[in-house]
């Protein structure tokens, strides 16, 4: 019964990746159009140099209310304060540009540990080739690096969509869009529609994050309590906050 059981996770697995990948697919389609506003969003930004203005901080402060972890979203985001003032679109799109960055480190610490973790993992005995639980646990961590990648470049489409809603500071107009300054706001339909793409974005990036955790757990025992397994889940754990803050900001820009 056990082979069976196994069989069974693995490709319930392997469904929930692939039709995660498919979101992944039409994500990077459907803003391949943008590029201008993706190369914008494509790095997590750089911290200000000098300290918020009890304005701004107040504002970031009350924001990070609605999330759920706001220590972790004050924390994060206070460096960035002054360049947010009290743009709403702003903040959203550094929170979901600094949770890309952290998908990004994690997805490079799993492809690491698969480079060099114990045993070899590049030259780890494929799937049904024996050697115990040790290629369920390289399966999963490959899987894991390929959707928290994925995850990394939702989230930053998700903040190339929020890009089109703030001011465009060289020119002095509003982006080819709209725009939600200080909860000021033009092309309110436009505005509400790529919101709710910037929604869609960082919610398949969860759900890829969920799709690694899972697959550690269904890869069995010995894969979620190896060190690691420990540390994949642990980091997966972390990142999901950052990306779960972008998700509550995002739900709360006025449109």
């Amino acid at each position: 019964m056990a082979a069976p059981q196994a069989r069974a996770a693995l490709t319930i697995h392997h469904l929930r990746r692939h039709l995660v990948l498919i979101v992944f697919t039409v994500a990077a389609a459907a803003t391949r159009g943008a590029s201008t506003h993706t190369t914008a969003a494509s790095s997590a930004p750089s911290a200000a140099t000098e300290s918020p203005s009890p304005a701004a901080a107040s504002f970031l402060r009350a924001r990070c209310t609605t999330t759920l972890y706001p220590a972790l979203c004050y924390d994060s985001l206070l460096p960035y304060a002054s360049e947010v003032q009290e743009n709403p679109a702003r903040l959203s799109r550094i929170a979901a540009d600094v949770a890309a960055a952290r998908l990004r480190a994690l997805s490079a610490r799993v492809k690491d540990i698969l480079r060099h973790g114990g045993g070899g993992a590049e030259t780890a005995p494929a799937e049904g080739e024996g050697g115990g639980g040790r290629p369920s646990e390289i399966a999963a961590l490959r899987d894991c690096a390929s959707t928290i990648s994925a995850a990394a470049s939702l989230a930053r489409q998700s903040s190339a969509e929020l890009t089109k809603l703030e001011p465009d500071a060289a020119a002095g107009t509003t982006s080819s869009s709209s725009s939600v300054a200080g909860g000021g706001m033009s092309s309110s339909r436009q505005a509400r529609w790529e919101v709710s793409n910037a929604k869609t974005w960082l919610s398949a990036a969860m759900a890829n994050e969920g799709t690694c955790a899972d697959g550690l757990v269904e890869a069995g025992a010995a894969a979620a309590s190896s060190s690691a397994g420990k540390e994949v889940t642990a980091g997966v754990a972390a990142v999901k906050q950052y990306t779960s803050n972008a998700l509550a900001l995002v739900n709360g820009i006025p449109v």
